[in-house]
């Protein structure tokens, strides 16, 4: 079987090839259109086999109703598309179980007046809207932080860090963070977290179905290529070292339960520190960390990157309902010490 599989990815990267070289040659936005009709590798379960499964909602989830995209892993995970679920039976089973959110988000230096607001208000009317959540917001600046008004069973936290001079250093240092406020407080009230970057806008229902005891997100700028493509760093010096992997995963958005995030980011903080004291920096810092992790611990559940993308990708006949839209980069005035 295993050989069957590999037999399937050279041909199927045999196939990219020729469709690579020529999209290279056209414009950007012909080649993000070119891109969508890449072949997408398809699930593997047939009707009457067992995915993994987190919650009994996800067996209810039609893998079948989408065979245009990847709809589970190699390893019996779900992919989690439009079409797939019913919404109201994944809210009635997490209502029922007492599910509990807490949402994690970093806005420090400049990137609190830019974007902070917006993700807030976003997030009250999309995320997880009938379950108990506390957005944890960590900010060097919490005076900033705007008032925003919510419903009795939503609590806002405001906790201070400290300011790094370099933003790659803010974003590897979230990992001790998020940990160390999972083992003093989030542990203690709620079952679920979700770790986000602050410069995104909810635009639809970012809802239960997306809850697992470990959830990854699919890159909306990789899910397409082939695994030659994925970014992954290469060096052997880092820790994040990886010659190839399952997906390429966006560190923007990732979450499980309190017990799986806290393992999660503690072994990308250990990867983190061991870069450091080798004098090494991944690729891409924390995001390459949190793909080698996922490469060795496989995740429970896959978002698709409905839940995180990027409109200047352009159109995509297999993304239906995009829920979480990157807002617009200013990194040449944030990014600024």
């Amino acid at each position: 079987m295993r050989h069957v599989y590999k037999a399937k990815s050279i041909l199927k990267c045999v196939f990219c090839i020729p469709i690579l070289l020529y999209i290279s040659y056209l414009t950007p936005s012909s080649v993000s259109y070119l891109v969508g009709w890449l072949p997408m590798d398809k699930c593997s379960v047939t009707h009457g086999e067992k995915l993994r499964l987190d919650k009994s909602a996800d067996a209810t989830l039609d893998l079948w109703s989408r065979t245009d995209v990847q709809t589970c892993t190699s390893w019996g995970a779900p992919v989690i598309w439009d079409g797939m679920f019913k919404p109201d039976l994944y809210d009635q089973w997490h209502k029922r179980d007492q599910s509990s959110v807490a949402l994690t988000v970093f806005a420090v230096g400049r990137y609190l007046d830019a974007y902070l607001g917006v993700f807030l208000n976003s997030s009250e009317h999309h995320f997880m809207v009938d379950l108990p959540v506390t957005y944890y917001v960590f900010t060097d600046v919490p005076e900033k932080v705007p008032n925003i008004k919510l419903p009795p069973h939503r609590i806002l936290k405001v906790i201070m860090v400290e300011r790094h001079s370099r933003w790659q250093d803010i974003s590897m240092m979230r990992m001790r963070t998020i940990s160390d406020v999972i083992e003093s407080d989030i542990r203690h009230h709620y079952t679920h977290v979700f770790c986000f970057d602050v410069d995104q806008v909810f635009t639809g229902r970012f809802g239960s179905e997306a809850l697992g005891d470990s959830v990854a997100l699919l890159h909306a700028y990789y899910y397409r290529l082939p695994k030659i493509m994925f970014p992954f760093d290469r060096n052997p010096k880092s820790s994040a070292y990886m010659e190839t992997g399952d997906f390429y995963y966006h560190a923007a958005v990732f979450g499980g339960s309190w017990q799986s995030v806290k393992a999660m980011t503690e072994a990308c903080y250990k990867g983190i520190m061991e870069d450091k004291e080798n004098n090494v920096e991944a690729l891409w810092h924390d995001e390459s960390h949190l793909n080698k992790y996922l490469w060795l611990h496989k995740p429970t559940k896959v978002l698709s990157p409905e839940y995180c993308w990027d409109l200047k990708i352009g159109y995509r006949s297999d993304i239906h309902f995009p829920r979480l839209l990157w807002a617009t980069k200013h990194y040449d005035t944030l990014r600024i010490a």
